[in-house]
């Protein structure tokens, strides 16, 4: 069965293929020519959707494609072709996220940066230190990576609230809202994790207004999608002290280009879409699970339903 390998780090994944299913075929190459001439021979696609998509636009079609990334935003522009099934990257990401997470709390709580800025001054900060238990975190996407980070930040003494489409009971949240409970919730909280995908109903979340509800002592942190922000909104709230600060690590565009207000914004902190790099022997093993299912006709892990675009 050949399986068709778009990744940057395509040798990677067909090295890590090739030892956890030797009876597949590998099709890779780093030349996107000889790629779009590969994939009409292959039924099953592996890779990063803006290459994948780059291959659906040359009018090749797989039975199943695996996404290596868990946003899926590239395959979903208009005009690409959808009959097809669609699993996303799953059960890969929740530890290294709430790592990602934990390191810029704890550096709020402990203020880190300005304490940097006392050792350049040569000034002895004897501040003491804060604690994040009792902090109330404000997780907005509860999706399977929300939930991890959850599980991960509930034993440092943390209230949990969360965000969803719909309200729900689920542990370890102290409640779990609907969208439309984020102005009540964003003023309540000390941190705001946005952990949204990337759907017209998610777009431009974060504007003035609800900006304007946060907790003056919050921090914002962005590791979602950077369509859910209204940037100049952020800058503007930034400024004018609705919150703390920002986590910035994913934004419209990307690169940031060299004039956006981000660069030069109070208050805020890009980190360069480096927030939970996929792992590859763990989405190798991700593919290899779901390849079984695929062959025995069992349901597959991520699968993506077109309608609501995750």
């Amino acid at each position: 069965m050949p399986v068709l390998i778009a990744e940057k780090a395509h040798a990677t994944y067909a090295r890590l293929l090739a030892d956890h299913a030797p009876e597949v075929q590998v099709l890779s190459s780093g030349d996107p020519a000889e790629l779009q001439r590969m994939a009409v021979d292959a039924d099953i696609w592996l890779g990063q959707p803006d290459l994948l998509a780059n291959l659906l636009r040359s009018g090749a079609l797989p039975s199943w494609m695996q996404s290596t990334w868990a946003g899926i935003t590239p395959l979903l522009r208009d005009g690409l072709p959808r009959s097809y099934r669609l699993t996303r990257a799953v059960g890969v990401f929740g530890q290294v996220m709430a790592e990602y997470m934990l390191t810029y709390m704890l550096s709020h709580e402990r203020e880190v940066l300005s304490r940097l800025l006392s050792q350049v001054e040569r000034r002895w900060d004897e501040r003491p230190g804060r604690s994040l238990e009792g902090r109330r975190v404000l997780i907005v996407g509860c999706g399977e990576i929300g939930q991890q980070v959850a599980q991960y930040l509930a034993p440092f003494g943390v209230i949990l609230h969360g965000v969803a489409n719909s309200a729900r009971a689920q542990a370890p949240f102290a409640e779990v809202a609907g969208l439309d409970a984020l102005p009540r919730l964003v003023a309540q909280a000390d941190y705001v994790l946005n952990l949204l995908p990337d759907t017209p109903a998610t777009q431009d979340i974060f504007d003035a207004a609800l900006l304007r509800q946060f907790n003056p002592e919050a921090l914002l942190i962005n590791a979602g999608r950077g369509a859910a922000i209204v940037d100049a909104d952020l800058v503007e709230a930034l400024r004018q002290g609705h919150l703390a600060g920002a986590v910035i690590d994913v934004c419209r565009q990307e690169p940031l280009p060299p004039k956006h207000p981000f660069w030069t914004a109070w208050g805020l902190l890009l980190t360069g879409h480096s927030a939970a790099p996929t792992s590859p022997p763990a989405l190798v093993r991700l593919f290899v699970e779901n390849l079984r299912a695929y062959q025995n006709g069992e349901p597959l892990r991520g699968e993506v339903d077109f309608q609501r675009g995750y």
